[in-house]
């Protein structure tokens, strides 16, 4: 659902809508353009450049920004931005022109989550957010993403970590077999009650 939504691959069936207005998405340009910004699970295939330095990465999804009439990239002004979001997500690196993949999982992680807080999405889907980072890596994750919250940002996050979606979730929607199949507000939500639903039994708000 997140690729569809993003534009990588074709949605089968049904709709998208932001604020009740039904929007067409073939591509992630598309999406883009609508205020989307997509955090994949796979971060060397569709997050981070490996190859690539912190910065580089930090402005892949906006490089326009940073053109000139000739198409000249403007590196000052890219390399304060990277900056900035470095220490305001507390990326640990030492060079900001060194390459991403030396960066531990939860630094690779918030370079992610930068590339797309450059870009001032509306909407920012967040899929397996802290998956193979460590304790200290996840809390700052979920701190950072509790904050875009407050800012107005819509939070998208896909988990299969149920304390993790419990812990930060203002609702919570199971999924099953493509379908939505059970809406919980987040305070009222348990293990319990997704498990059930999300295996075919009754409870929550009908999808």
């Amino acid at each position: 659902v997140a690729l569809a939504i993003f534009g990588i691959a074709p949605a089968d069936s049904g709709r998208i809508e932001i604020d009740g207005v039904e929007v067409q998405i073939r591509s992630p340009r598309d999406a883009q353009k609508l205020g989307i910004g997509y955090v994949s699970e796979d971060r060397r295939k569709l997050g981070i450049a490996m190859e690539e330095t912190v910065v580089r990465n930090i402005t892949l999804a906006t490089l326009n920004k940073y053109a000139g009439p000739l198409g000249i990239l403007d590196r000052q002004a890219e390399f304060a931005d990277a900056a900035n979001w470095r220490d305001a997500l507390n990326i640990k690196t030492e060079d900001l022109d060194s390459p991403v993949g030396k960066l531990s999982g939860g630094n690779q992680q918030k370079v992610m989550l930068a590339k797309w807080l450059n870009a001032s999405p509306r909407i920012l889907i967040v899929d397996e957010p802290t998956r193979g980072i460590d304790i200290q890596a996840k809390a700052e994750v979920h701190a950072i993403l509790r904050k875009l919250a407050g800012q107005g940002v819509a939070i998208v996050i896909i988990s299969s970590d149920l304390p993790e979606v419990l812990s930060i979730a203002d609702r919570v929607l199971v999924m099953r077999e493509g379908r939505l199949v059970a809406s919980f507000p987040g305070d009222e939500v348990t293990e319990e009650s997704v498990m059930r639903r999300a295996v075919g039994g009754v409870g929550g708000e009908a999808a």
